[in-house]
């Protein structure tokens, strides 16, 4: 069974992970867990109040297909967790790394975006957001998901093409992939 690990912090945006947690379990059989850097209870940016039972250690013993960083506030600031030797070894591991929206700036500081074609929410987010991004080069204006060498980034209103994007990566057929893609775009013919 494939395996995706969702990494929560305080102030999660709530849009951001909710397609992936709502369906890859029950529609698609792909085992879903909730990580963060130190269990106990965090708010989303919503104010759901949520328990995490799990540390990122027990994340990498788990060895997840996908390790997903879920956008939040708490990535914009000069406190921001590093979680950099997390994504490095997850990455060694064979996982699939993916951030969204703030997430991508924990994948900026990490120098997974140095080198590949990626997106965020703006070109300016990361630069003023990443310490150390070097990535300007390769940085893809992109309003959907941009996935390069196993590596995943979408800005925060893509949660959608986000999904799918973990999707493909956790092993999904491209089949059902489609079928939910179409689904969710259903409502927008």
């Amino acid at each position: 069974m494939a395996r995706i690990g969702l990494i929560l912090s305080p102030g999660f945006a709530d849009w951001e992970y909710a397609f992936i947690a709502g369906t890859a379990s029950p529609f698609y059989g792909i085992d879903v867990r909730f990580f963060a850097f130190a269990p106990g209870q965090i708010h989303s940016q919503g104010g759901l109040a949520v328990t995490i039972d799990s540390n990122l250690q027990q994340c990498l013993d788990w060895k997840p297909d996908v390790v997903v960083v879920i956008g939040g506030m708490v990535w914009e600031r000069a406190e921001a967790p590093d979680i950099r030797d997390f994504l490095h070894a997850s990455r060694s591991s064979g996982a699939t790394i993916a951030g969204i929206c703030g997430g991508t700036l924990a994948l900026a500081r990490a120098g997974l975006l140095d080198k590949i074609p990626h997106t965020s929410n703006s070109a300016n987010f990361l630069q003023e957001n990443a310490a150390g991004y070097e990535g300007h080069g390769f940085y893809r204006n992109s309003p959907i998901a941009v996935v390069a060498d196993r590596i995943i980034t979408a800005p925060g209103p893509a949660p959608v093409s986000f999904t799918c994007a973990v999707f493909e990566g956790a092993g999904l057929s491209s089949e059902s992939i489609s079928q939910f893609r179409s689904m969710l775009a259903a409502e927008h013919k």
